[in-house]
């Protein structure tokens, strides 16, 4: 009796008779897309070369240990589980034949009839790559337990040394880049140094540390406006944050990064140094424009039409941080979790449209509901349309809203009893020290 049963599951899936719709890139713009075409009558494959999708703003709570991976990654394979309509491949996407219609996972070609892809972006070192494994970005899980090891094993070091120099090498931190992500270690890696590990270490004082973020703009958090940047920075300061700006940083070595503040150089030794300065598109946008002639801006961003689609390529769709869409606006859209909801939800109603013959939807339109940024416990700024919120009031509703948007209810759970248990012990009980290589006993 189960024979027959798999054999008609099988032909189900893949009926030539369905729209087929193909998603490259588990994230915010392509997941949204998938469920948002749950009821639509298409064939979905979901590609991602992970299995998970995970909520990027909160990465930088597991790089400082408040809280674990599994908090904000929820597999991909779990959310769509009831979709039947969906079906999830993980792989990397390796070419894509727009002729005849088919993207490959190495040699084996999946063909569509309606593309979207929406593969991210990462960091980007200014044509300096040979930094990026001395000051590394915070764009996977695996960035957030790397710096994690990295912050946490100064601390351990500087435990056991015995000079003074070194010691405060150890206990230095700088982070390039005073962006949101920047603004955000900054404060919670004060926070512990100053509340969490302050009574664990017998030799040294964590609260001594140093933490400097660094701004090449004139301000922080410069895409807010001067009032909220200025409180920001005032946040920072209590938490005896030294903020730097005007600053562009020209060399990382092992054990120091030296800037330019104006025509002076200057050197600050450290051992950790934590990039937060820049981004660049996935490289499948480059694929993308050399198979179709779209053009991408200078951050590897394809320039797409006023409904995501590719120009003279209505079938084919960029969303999220991967694409460049200004239309309407003076700056191209930002690369905000926001935005990437928005335009998966807006290409899957598109495609609805076109399949069941009603009348497409008019051009994509970014609805802002405003930005926000924590700066630490009790401190953040937001800006809901012309609204300024500072503090208490700001931080919040901060939580409540990341809260909201994780996809689902048991990570949503977890990490709301987590953040309660922080803030009534500032106890960081994901402070682990993992991915490290054992070593050999020392001789005898």
């Amino acid at each position: 009796m189960d024979k027959p049963q798999v054999k008609m599951v099988l032909r189900t899936i893949e009926s030539p008779t369905e729209h087929r719709v193909v998603i490259v890139g588990g994230g915010f713009a392509g997941l949204f897309a998938a469920q948002s075409l749950r009821k639509a009558p298409v064939r979905i494959t979901l590609i991602d070369a992970r299995n998970f999708h995970l909520f990027q703003p909160l990465l930088y709570q597991v790089a400082t240990g408040a809280l674990s991976p599994a908090n904000i990654a929820s597999p991909l394979r779990a959310i769509l589980a009831k979709q039947k309509n969906a079906q999830v491949l993980m792989g990397e996407v390796t070419d894509i034949d727009v002729e005849n219609q088919r993207v490959f996972m190495g040699p084996n070609p999946i063909e569509y009839d309606t593309l979207i892809v929406a593969t991210g972006a990462s960091h980007a070192y200014f044509g300096h790559s040979e930094w990026g494994s001395l000051a590394p970005g915070l764009k996977t899980i695996e960035d957030a337990t790397d710096i994690r090891r990295r912050i946490l094993t100064a601390f351990e070091m500087a435990e056991c040394s015995s000079d003074p120099d070194e010691i405060h090498e150890l206990l230095t931190f700088v982070i390039v880049g005073a962006g949101p992500t920047g603004v955000e270690l900054a404060g919670a890696l004060r926070e512990i140094a100053y509340h969490t590990l302050q009574a664990e270490f017998r030799k040294i004082n964590p609260s001594e540390a140093t933490v400097m973020l660094l701004s090449k703009s004139q301000r922080i958090l410069p895409m807010y406006s001067e009032d909220l940047s200025a409180s920001a920075e005032n946040a920072l300061k209590k938490l005896k944050v030294v903020v730097r700006t005007g600053v562009e940083v020209t060399d990382i070595r092992p054990g120091s990064v030296t800037f330019l503040c104006g025509k002076k150089r200057e050197t600050v030794e450290t051992r950790t140094v934590l990039w937060a300065a820049g981004v660049k598109a996935s490289p499948l946008g480059k694929l993308l424009a050399d198979r179709t002639g779209a053009s991408l801006d200078s951050q590897g961003r394809v320039k797409v039409e006023a409904d995501n689609s590719l120009p003279n390529h209505p079938n084919i769709f960029v969303a999220g941080d991967l694409a460049n869409y200004c239309h309407g606006t003076e700056q191209p859209l930002p690369g905000l979790a926001a935005v990437a909801m928005q335009q998966g939800q807006y290409i899957a109603k598109l495609i609805a449209s076109r399949v069941n013959g009603h009348e497409p939807p008019g051009p994509f339109k970014y609805h802002d509901w405003g930005t926000m940024a924590t700066i630490g416990r009790g401190a953040a700024i937001a800006d809901f349309k012309g609204w300024h919120l500072t503090g208490l009031l700001a931080w919040l509703t901060w939580l409540f809203i990341h809260l909201m948007k994780i996809v689902q209810f048991e990570n949503r759970l977890l990490i709301f009893m987590q953040w309660a248990w922080n803030y009534l012990t500032w106890d960081r009980t994901a402070c682990l020290i993992t991915n490290v290589k054992p070593q050999k006993p020392p001789e005898p």
